[in-house]
């Protein structure tokens, strides 16, 4: 039985971590963790499977004039969804969705720069990758992610959070051979209400949970 609130995202990680063991994870597993609040908690995660651990950055596109309400969303710098029926019922032109596309792959790649420090992103083909992310309120942004892990053809790919709504739960089971998630609350406002310690995770201790793991050879 899980007890919330969480301490902080390296107990839920070593949680998470400890409900992964039931999966039987092959030697050639990965870990992505969705920047930057999946980072602490996929580290651990990595660490207990001796796995890589890298990242995977998705942003939201938003209407142009609403930049908060998403149209779509993009990650791996290329990779994008897009929401039609939004676009039409708003009259979001194709120039206009154009503009913004470029703009958020521009700081996808700005990003995945900074956090790798030049190390190009792991080959996901024919490995199992196991998604983490800190919770899922709606799922939207882990939706995205695994739909892009997927193009990459992995040969397995397992969502795992320690918290999420009911909702996000049901949604992110359809979208990976198994999801993990360790409680799913109601009712649910936000993934931070359920940790103890939920500061915010800054760019620069994504580099050193990078870096750290760079010294451990990959398998």
């Amino acid at each position: 039985m899980i007890q919330l609130p969480f301490a902080d995202r390296a107990e839920a990680g070593r949680l998470l971590a400890a409900e992964l063991v039931s999966h039987s994870l092959p030697a050639n597993v990965v870990v992505l963790a969705l920047p930057r609040g999946g980072l602490p908690v996929g580290v651990e995660v990595a660490k207990a499977f001796g796995a890589p651990l890298d990242v995977v950055i998705v942003r939201k596109l938003g209407v142009p004039w609403q930049p908060e309400l998403a149209m779509g969303a993009i990650a791996g710098g290329s990779f994008k969804i897009l929401d039609e029926e939004t676009i039409r019922a708003l009259g979001v032109s194709p120039e206009e969705i154009d503009a913004v596309v470029a703009r958020e792959s521009g700081e996808v790649i700005r990003r995945e720069k900074l956090y790798r420090r030049g190390r190009p992103a792991l080959d996901l083909q024919g490995r199992t990758v196991v998604l983490v992310d800190d919770g899922a309120a709606t799922g939207s942004t882990m939706l995205v992610a695994a739909r892009y892990v997927r193009s990459l053809k992995p040969s397995k790919t397992i969502i795992a959070v320690p918290v999420a709504s009911v909702q996000a739960s049901k949604r992110l089971r359809k979208q990976a051979d198994a999801c993990v998630c360790l409680a799913t609350p109601e009712p649910f406002a936000a993934v931070g209400q359920w940790y103890a310690d939920f500061r915010q995770v800054t760019d620069a201790q994504v580099q050193r949970y990078l870096e750290l793991d760079r010294r451990t050879p990959a398998k």
